[in-house]
């Protein structure tokens, strides 16, 4: 599969969102993720194959060269460090906030303050710019349930309506980023194929300014 370019990409929203953008480029999948059992799948380019993975290993599967490139969000990308990647293009889809939230707005504390998140790295490096010392509770899901049940004081977790956090009592407190998805690029790949990828590059930043045009 050496002269094949491969990209990594998670099912849901940033797959939906990058589907045109693959189109503008010539490539479109010959599988839907959504009902095909297959992790690898064709594209109508022979030389193109898309890997369906965890979002949150979409920068490792780069940065180790199982993929070529990828579409990962920036979330993912601060909480993975990004060694080893290019970051060339903001794709400006799957938009949303890293966010500090909770019940009441916090003040710096004495006491060590618990923040629940699945963004450890992040969160450790907000609230220490804060000069706040944290214990940092990993989750993985329902974040909003650890202020209810006394879990933890804050969360840091990425929001896009904010819906959920109102509907349980909590409220967006501090921000920590703007999110969209970012293209990520190997950079022995970028090297060996790089007029490939290059390319690859330039027409999906074309599709890019299209939509934002539109």
């Amino acid at each position: 599969m050496s002269d094949t370019l491969t990209i990594a990409l998670s099912k849901g929203r940033i797959f939906k969102e990058t589907l045109p953008l693959l189109a503008h480029a010539g490539i479109e999948p010959v599988d839907d993720p959504e009902t095909s059992r297959k992790l690898i799948l064709d594209t109508n380019q022979a030389d193109v194959k898309l890997v369906i993975i965890r979002a949150s290993d979409v920068p490792t599967y780069v940065q180790y060269g199982a993929a070529d490139l990828g579409v990962a969000g920036k979330d993912v990308l601060m909480e993975h460090g990004g060694a080893g990647l290019y970051e060339p293009l903001d794709l400006r889809i799957a938009r949303c906030r890293l966010m500090v939230a909770g019940r009441e707005a916090w003040t710096p504390q004495t006491r060590r303050l618990r923040i629940a998140s699945k963004y450890v790295n992040s969160a450790r490096h907000y609230f220490a710019e804060q000069g706040q010392q944290v214990e940092i509770i990993k989750l993985y899901g329902s974040m909003e349930l650890a202020p209810l049940v006394g879990l933890s004081d804050l969360i840091v977790d990425v929001v896009d309506t904010g819906n959920t956090l109102k509907a349980n009592g909590l409220k967006p407190l501090d921000h920590i980023a703007d999110i969209s998805s970012r293209l990520v690029v190997n950079k022995a790949s970028m090297k060996r194929k790089h007029a490939r990828v290059q390319a690859f590059i330039d027409r999906v930043a074309e599709a890019v300014e299209r939509q934002q045009a539109a």
